[in-house]
């Protein structure tokens, strides 16, 4: 299947955020898709994301995963999406933060430079629990992705309107013309 990483698929507005919402549909398991189990989609993403990520300017130049470092890094990914999800959905607990702080030391250890996805996507996920932005942190009423509130009001209920937002009022319509529940 061809995949292009594209802006919407950076609307986390965090690095740390946009890997972890790498997995299409993730709640939705049979729908599932993994765009990092592609290994050229995953050597892709560093580039995609200098130029999409809303943290850009604070990582500069990305260098791809180390081959050696892959595994680990999906483990970082999922550690990230564990945690925020919990901590969104008021379930933060130790053990999810312990795993996110063990597996973000782990890869800025076995890290090549401090310009490799692995480590800017720790030190990522390392400013976002500390921030106090990570309280405007919020998962997609539609596809499920994690993202930062950052409009003034804090009432954005989509990752991104012009894709979820639309999708949504679309379906809405749809029912409303045929006169059924969505």
């Amino acid at each position: 299947m061809d995949f292009q990483w594209t802006p919407h698929r950076f609307t986390g507005g965090a690095l740390a955020l946009d890997v972890a919402n790498s997995v299409i549909l993730r709640i939705d398991p049979p729908r599932s898709i993994d765009r990092f189990a592609e290994p050229k989609q995953l050597a892709a993403f560093p580039e995609a994301a200098m130029a999409f990520s809303a943290e850009h300017v604070l990582f500069g130049p990305l260098e791809p995963v180390a081959p050696e470092n892959t595994n680990g890094f999906l483990r970082l990914r999922e550690a990230i999406d564990h945690y925020f999800r919990r901590r969104i959905e008021g379930e933060e607990n130790r053990l999810a933060l312990a795993t996110l702080l063990e597996t973000a030391a782990a890869m800025l250890r076995a890290a090549p430079s401090p310009q490799a996805l692995e480590a800017q996507t720790a030190l990522s996920a390392l400013r976002l629990i500390a921030a106090p932005q990570a309280e405007a942190m919020k998962i997609c009423a539609h596809c499920g992705w994690l993202f930062l509130d950052r409009s003034r009001n804090r009432s954005r209920t989509w990752c991104d309107m012009a894709v979820c937002g639309n999708r949504v009022k679309a379906n809405r319509y749809y029912h409303k013309k045929k006169g059924t529940d969505p």
